[in-house]
């Protein structure tokens, strides 16, 4: 089945194509600078990332991990959307949780650093904080805010290693610590 890369589309809609070659053709090292670009939005793409982080393109799964990574590093999330983003086009994507997904941490005695499903890594500490939002069922939603109003969920695994680590904090809620920041693994503020 085609991917994002194998379609040829010739028209003036926006496309995975188009977006994936004006990212491309910026050539800058490190992520784009996307907060500072406010292009006229140009429609919604049929585009989806998945809740277990599996990005797909008119219902196929792009299954290349470069253009996969090339697309999260131009989302943007404003107005209770996301959106892909060039320095002259803006398309809205459909995202299930959250668009990324935290696969690992380096659990260290003053810091925490997670590595997601893109290959993003980041810090926790105040201005990336760990959130945990409780399901109705009483089921912990673990998150990590990657950038720009970004969020991974993180994996079972890497939340059973935090969990593992976590000694009682402000109130004798459970948590851990990073970068002097105490974050509640219960849920608790």
């Amino acid at each position: 089945m085609p991917d994002a890369t194998d379609t040829d589309v010739k028209s003036e809609k926006p496309s995975a194509e188009n977006i994936a070659s004006a990212a491309a053709s910026a050539g800058r090292k490190g992520p784009p600078p996307v907060h500072l670009w406010n292009p006229p939005f140009c429609g919604d793409l049929d585009m989806e990332i998945r809740r277990d982080g599996t990005w797909f393109y008119q219902g196929t799964p792009i299954g290349r991990p470069a253009m996969v990574q090339l697309f999260a590093s131009i989302l943007k999330f404003e107005d209770g959307r996301h959106f892909l983003v060039t320095p002259v086009e803006k398309v809205g994507i459909r995202v299930e949780d959250a668009p990324f997904i935290a696969v690992d941490a380096e659990i260290a005695p003053d810091r925490i650093t997670f590595t997601t499903n893109v290959g993003d890594t980041v810090t926790a500490g105040p201005d990336d904080p760990i959130r945990v939002r409780v399901d109705a069922d009483g089921t912990p939603r673990p998150y990590v805010h990657i950038r720009r109003d970004l969020w991974a969920l993180i994996d079972r695994k890497t939340f059973y290693r935090l969990a593992d680590a976590a000694r009682p904090g402000p109130g004798g809620a459970l948590g851990v610590m990073s970068k002097g920041a105490f974050f509640a693994l219960d849920g608790a503020a």
